[in-house]
């Protein structure tokens, strides 16, 4: 059946990037696998229940133990040492508990074989710190190789708010590789468009269209249909890594002053919250695909200007089914 419809030119290859966009998502797929390794078997199982053991309940006043503070913290305790005064002086200004409170959770029974354990976590931490490195080299070498548009890149280490994000100059990268700037778009961070960028590449000519893009990242609706009847509208499973970031990125939209982010509380005020996410990041990637295809910048126009588009879509409906119900609707002066 496949082979008749294909002969009949009915099907459509499927989606395989350029040789050089398999090898950088080769690698971006590599880092995403090592933070997952380095987070699940570091700092959940292996430091955290370690310090539990020994009574040290350092996470209870330092939210992040993989930071700044909890590395010096606990490379001193690996170190050798115990005195709870002066693993306290080695907080950050950044850290909101109070050295006494930091003394106090340092309180432990400093047992031997809890404290190997502890050592043999930082070994595994710093493992994977090292291979996060070498991806971050081999990305930078290779997002080099792909720059299209000249763009000034800082030789400078940039400290990202984005947590885990590379430690070279990302953003400037991408722009050079596609030639906008993704992350004007509210909520695509900067590893949001690496992701995309990495699964996909900048050019958009596989793809008719923004809709047929949206479709192969499964963020449109289902189309389970039969005898005319639709049985489900639901979007399909994916796996798709775009898709997944692109979501992710929907869902930072929540506290979001801009017009993205009033789209996507009026769509959770509507729809439930799977279905306003996969509709959000729907949007996201059409915006995206705008920008890849037409080559322009991402203006936006604030949550005021969305709030009152909608406000005059809605007036507008009003006064069509007042025309149609004949009800002669009069509006209250001072409130259009």
């Amino acid at each position: 059946m496949v082979t008749e419809l294909m002969s009949f030119g009915l099907l459509s290859g499927a989606f395989c990037p350029k040789d050089e966009i398999c090898a950088l998502r080769a690698i971006s797929r590599q880092r995403d696998m090592l933070i997952r390794y380095q987070a699940r078997h570091v700092h959940v199982q292996h430091r955290q229940k370690a310090l539990a053991q020994m009574n040290v309940q350092l996470a209870n006043v330092i939210s992040d133990i993989v930071g700044e503070t909890g590395q010096k913290i606990v490379r001193a305790i690996i170190a050798g040492e115990r005195d709870g005064h002066i693993l306290a002086n080695l907080k950050s200004n950044r850290i909101r508990a109070s050295k006494d409170e930091i003394e106090k959770s340092l309180v432990g029974n400093w047992r031997e074989e809890h404290l190997f354990a502890l050592k043999q976590a930082m070994s595994l931490y710093d493992a994977y710190s090292e291979g996060l490195t070498e991806c971050d080299r081999q990305l930078e070498t290779m997002l080099a190789a792909l720059q299209v548009h000249k763009v000034e890149i800082s030789q400078k280490k940039r400290r990202s708010n984005v947590k885990n994000s590379p430690k070279f100059d990302l953003r400037a990268h991408l722009i050079g590789m596609c030639g906008v700037d993704l992350t004007r778009i509210d909520g695509i961070e900067v590893t949001t468009a690496m992701k995309v960028l990495s699964e996909v590449g900048a050019d958009m000519s596989r793809f008719k269209s923004a809709k047929q893009f949206a479709s192969w990242l499964e963020l449109c609706l289902g189309t389970k249909i039969s005898g005319g009847k639709v049985l489900s509208g639901a979007s399909k499973r994916t796996a798709n890594c775009a898709a997944q970031a692109l979501r992710m990125g929907a869902v930072s939209l929540k506290s979001s002053q801009s017009a993205l982010g009033a789209y996507y509380r009026r769509l959770c005020g509507r729809l439930d919250k799977a279905k306003a996410i996969t509709a959000t990041a729907h949007k996201l990637a059409r915006l995206i695909y705008t920008m890849l295809t037409k080559g322009t910048e991402y203006v936006d126009k604030g949550q005021d200007y969305f709030d009152e588009r909608y406000r005059q879509r809605v007036l507008h409906h009003l006064i069509v089914r007042d025309r149609k119900l004949v009800l002669n609707l009069t509006p209250v002066p001072g409130t259009t």
